[in-house]
């Protein structure tokens, strides 16, 4: 009874989803022209935003989803309650320092946004309630807080769209009343002056959202009075914002993907002109942190994975700054932080982060790091100058992170906060990691990165294969509480560390871009033949996932390989390539050029088309594709994700599940609240183990 039942529910969800007909969109021929060579776009007229065709046409395509998903609304159910029950709907962040005073971020049971605490002692203060700050908005985004110097003032910078437009306000702290100063359309990123009154933050040009501009308010005064301290000309520049560990200075940041330049503003005498640090030269990257007896530089001139130096005043030029540590071409150095005895440096050898500790009374070195085949090694908030206590973060594959106070002096470590799960029958050594090395079209090795549950047959076991390889971003090997109600369910899941990425060291970045780009797609591929082909898991089982850059690697290995793939998940994905990289107007496009390339240049343009996946859709079998989208990104425009299914569903030869689903109400991060970041992570795993005919 109980088989036939099941046939029956089956047979009806399948019935339902054939009802529902795939939308197709309308085709309006334009003809895109350059260097002599012309491509049709008969899906072009989707950037037409707010127009009524696009929405109509969203519409359907958000209905279809809507009836795909409702054969599988017990399983996504299911996954929610598995979820909810897993992790604690209390759960609390690891406590931190600002300006003297200890925070915490901490979830409630029932509500979708976070709330931040004072502690002190056993005692806990409402500082910031996001919940409140949401109420009667489809969309909110708390981006940055910052407590005034003297801790009587709070800036908040958010956002109520999902356009990444924030909007600065602040607030009273001994009442909880908010000042009439309001300044809107900001990039979110402010810094105290510390007079207590002065603020800079940073504008985006309306068009591009370039953020270009650096301005100075003072409070009590009018927005349209506030003095602008910096303005890039550049294009291919943005700006930033920054303070010193030491409070001496604030930092203005000029940066593009390949130059960088800093200027400093005596944060005691806000109104004074910024001072060059050290004057931009093209292909050189560097970045400082201010000690009380000078300034330390991280720069890459002549040392591809970077040295570091010193210079007891702004320097005049880098030739005057004494060399402290030479470049390593095996080693990475990622990043620096300075106290008042000590410097830390983070490297990266061999794909793995360690944290270095140099006494600067003793020059007595020291690491923190992990012997294990994969971790995730981070910093953790350390505001305090004049510490000797660090924080630092570790968390791996297998194990819910971890914060440890590390006594610098002694190297005495506790663990100062834990992340538990609610789940008591957790247990880390029930599960395993480990990284394997596939080998590239190249003779490369490339990193994998690999977690399942003991005692699983690796060899018919499906595989989530993820990737992004793209601005030098490394992803971390990371827990996630979520993703193990996909391996509790006898996946594996992998990360591949292809190439694009910094993972092996910045020429593993330099030898996937540009016109290296193919090599990361490759890597991908390569990386998925050699798991399925040595056994890691079933090779006709191959799931891939990636977003937004990792889209456009969704894209293209679709295109590539399709044969290998049984499902794609491709999120927020920028897969027009050409089309987008020659129209100026979209935001963020000029400054992209040091990552792709420039198609204004027919070499550059000629390479893009070689693997622009809108452009290389063609006409044979694609596998299972699930594409999302937010309404308001303002880095991947909705278009692109759009106009590519369309094009999917006219091209492709077999009628494999491809679902669209456009969030209208969200930006480039999905939709905002715990409950919409649950959701979207449920149906995709919903979508997976629905083709693998998993039902529960």
């Amino acid at each position: 009874m109980n088989s036939l039942f099941l046939v029956i529910c089956i047979s009806l969800a399948t019935l339902s989803m054939a009802q529902t007909s795939q939308p197709i969109a309308t085709k309006k021929s334009k003809q895109l022209t350059i260097h002599n060579h012309t491509r049709t776009d008969d899906y072009y007229w989707m950037n037409e935003r707010d127009s009524k065709p696009v929405l109509d046409h969203l519409q359907l395509e958000n209905e279809y989803t809507e009836n795909y998903f409702k054969p599988l609304q017990g399983l996504v159910g299911g996954l929610m309650k598995e979820f909810d029950e897993r992790i604690n709907p209390n759960e609390i962040s690891s406590p931190f320092k600002l300006n003297g005073k200890i925070y915490q971020v901490k979830n409630i049971e029932g509500k979708d946004y976070q709330q931040i605490v004072i502690v002190e002692g056993k005692k806990e203060t409402l500082f910031l309630d996001e919940n409140e700050r949401a109420k009667g908005h489809s969309f909110y985004e708390l981006v940055d807080w910052s407590p005034s110097p003297n801790n009587e003032l709070l800036a908040l910078s958010e956002d109520f769209v999902g356009r990444r437009k924030y909007n600065i306000t602040f607030r009273q702290n001994k009442n909880g009343k908010f000042l009439k100063d309001k300044i809107s359309d900001v990039s979110g990123s402010l810094v105290w002056a510390n007079d207590n009154k002065t603020v800079f933050y940073v504008k985006k040009d309306p068009q591009t959202l370039r953020e270009f501009q650096i301005y100075r308010h003072e409070l009590g005064t009018e927005t349209k009075n506030d003095v602008l301290v910096y303005e890039e000309k550049d294009e291919m520049y943005g700006v930033g914002i920054g303070k010193t560990i030491t409070d001496k200075y604030l930092v203005i940041y000029s940066f593009s993907s390949t130059t960088s330049e800093m200027q400093l503003i005596d944060a005691n005498n806000p109104s004074e002109k910024p001072v060059v640090f050290l004057k931009r030269e093209k292909g050189h990257l560097y970045e400082i942190a201010h000690h009380e007896n000078g300034f330390y530089i991280l720069s890459n001139k002549n040392a591809v994975n970077k040295k570091l130096l010193f210079s007891s005043v702004i320097p005049s030029n880098l030739e005057s700054c004494k060399e402290i540590r030479a470049h390593d071409p095996s080693t990475l150095l990622e990043g620096i932080a300075v106290f008042k005895n000590y410097l830390l440096i983070e490297e990266r050898n061999n794909g793995l982060l360690k944290l270095k500790l140099s006494n600067l009374k003793s020059n007595e070195e020291k690491y923190i790091s992990i012997n294990e085949e994969t971790y995730f090694l981070g910093l953790g908030v350390n505001d305090d100058y004049l510490t000797d206590e660090l924080f630092y973060s570790y968390n791996s594959m297998t194990t819910p992170s971890t914060i440890y106070k590390y006594n610098m002096n002694t190297g005495e470590k506790v663990i100062w906060h834990q992340k538990e799960l609610l789940d008591k029958n957790f247990r880390p050594d029930n599960y395993e990691s480990k990284r394997i090395w596939a080998i590239a079209n190249d003779g490369t090795k490339i990193p994998v990165c690999l977690v399942y549950k003991k005692g699983l047959d690796l060899s018919k076991a499906p595989c989530l294969l993820y990737g992004y390889g793209s601005y030098g971003y490394t992803l971390p090997d990371v827990f996630s509480a979520t993703r193990l109600s996909l391996i509790n369910r006898g996946f594996v899941f992998a990360t591949a560390h292809i190439r694009g990425s910094k993972y092996m060291g910045e020429e593993w970045y330099e030898n996937g871009k540009f016109q290296k780009k193919i090599n990361t797609f490759t890597d991908f591929i390569n990386a998925a033949e050699f798991i399925g082909n040595m056994g890691y898991c079933d090779k006709n089982k191959i799931y891939a996932q990636g977003g937004s850059a990792g889209g456009l690697l969704m894209g293209a290995v679709a295109n590539m390989a399709p044969y290998l793939w049984k499902g794609i998940i491709s999120q927020v994905p920028f897969v027009d390539v050409v089309t987008t990289m020659l129209d100026e107007s979209i935001p963020l496009t000029t400054g992209e050029y040091e990552e792709w390339g420039n198609p204004n240049d027919q070499e550059f343009y000629n390479y893009m088309l070689k693997y622009s996946p809108y452009d290389n859709i063609y006409r044979m079998n694609y596998p299972a594709i699930y594409v999302t989208t937010g309404y308001h990104d303002s880095q991947v425009q909705y278009w692109e994700p759009m106009k590519y299914v369309a094009k999917l569903r006219e091209y492709r030869t077999n009628e494999n599940p491809l679902v669209f689903e456009c969030n209208m109400d969200a930006g480039h991060g999905g939709g905002s609240g715990r409950t919409n970041e649950r959701l979207e992570v449920a149906k995709v795993y919903a979508f997976i183990l629905n083709l693998e005919g998993i039902s529960k």
